[in-house]
């Protein structure tokens, strides 16, 4: 039996990770405060953010006037709770809002790092989805063969020291149900590579490239995928569960997407439209894949041991968190916490 591992090269080197430690219970003891339905980043902190990018890097203002790009400063940031007071947050987090089958998201990426030349680099990955990603390598266009490859692999797919291996870390973090949840979507996440044409995660590949050449950390900030998507089942009714697979099959078994399909997935209203989309389909989703992976990911760039006394931290997570994960961060009075 074959593993579902990419099976393109490791890179050269030993690269600079770390990776945020999670419980094995998927129960909750974090503080998830959801944005409000009126609480829209770009009218809450945009202006402030594009005068201190114009300040401090003003080849950076294209990205900032598009709203993919915000920089969040320490003077806008909560109390650091008394319990850590040897704990230093970072003087500035820049968040970077991707589309995970995007070229653009990928260069974007590479010349963000590239200019502000953080400490740390927070991607929105865990352990076992990092394996794939940074196996992969950076894709070689001229190496069709590769290419092919590249794309018959997903962020879902399983990996770890062997088959095996693979099954165990996700049995053991989510169970049968996330294994099998893992399995589906990695069918479903392939069948959409192979219609753009585009690998998924090509942004974490570039941010991986720029770090290395820049010395920043990369921070694997994302909760385990199989505990979200343990969370994420137990969530639905078998109702729900039921809808649920069936329109993942009708994905993976539909025709391609079509251009302007592509073209809604790399608008700015996508980030809003996947909680309006997400709420009316199955709003208990929400909690699991949304709010709490907000959490998760806020304190990661902010209160996580990897980015302690950092002067500047950027992230590269899907548009779809952006407003989350920047009201976690400048609405958090000391009791950020996962």
């Amino acid at each position: 039996m074959k593993t579902l591992d990419s099976t393109f090269p490791i890179f050269n080197g030993n690269p600079n990770f770390h990776i945020i430690k999670s419980s094995k219970s998927s129960k909750v003891s974090a503080s998830i405060k959801p944005p409000p339905p009126d609480f829209n980043f770009r009218a809450e902190i945009l202006e402030d953010s594009r005068a201190a990018i114009a300040q401090n890097h003003p080849q950076l203002l294209d990205l900032a006037d598009n709203g993919s790009l915000v920089v969040i400063e320490k003077r806008m940031f909560g109390p650091v709770p008394a319990r850590r007071t040897e704990f230093v947050e970072p003087e500035e987090i820049w968040l970077l809002g991707t589309t995970h089958i995007s070229s653009f998201s990928a260069s974007d990426v590479e010349h963000v790092v590239e200019v502000v030349k953080p400490d740390n680099v927070v991607v929105e990955l865990c352990r076992s989805r990092n394996r794939f990603i940074f196996r992969a390598g950076i894709m070689s266009t001229s190496d069709h063969e590769a290419l092919n490859q590249q794309l018959r692999s997903s962020m879902f797919s399983l990996s770890g020291t062997g088959f095996f291996g693979a099954i165990g870390r996700s049995i053991n973090l989510g169970g049968q149900t996330a294994l099998a949840l893992c399995l589906l979507l990695a069918v479903f996440s392939s069948k959409i590579s192979s219609d753009v044409n585009r690998p998924f995660g090509d942004e974490f590949r570039a941010a991986r490239k720029a770090s290395e050449k820049v010395g920043a950390q990369i921070v694997l900030g994302d909760r385990p995928i199989e505990i979200i998507l343990e969370r994420a089942w137990n969530s639905l009714q078998w109702n729900e569960k039921l809808s649920l697979v069936i329109s993942v099959i009708r994905g993976i078994t539909s025709s391609k997407l079509s251009t302007n399909d592509m073209k809604e997935l790399n608008t700015n209203d996508s980030t809003f439209q996947l909680y309006d989309q997400l709420s009316m389909s199955y709003p208990s989703l929400l909690q699991p894949l949304i709010h709490e992976r907000d959490t998760y990911l806020a304190w990661s760039l902010k209160r996580s041991k990897a980015v302690n006394n950092s002067k500047r931290v950027v992230g590269a997570i899907g548009k779809g968190h952006l407003n989350g994960v920047i009201y976690a961060l400048v609405s958090d009075q000391g009791n950020l916490r996962f």
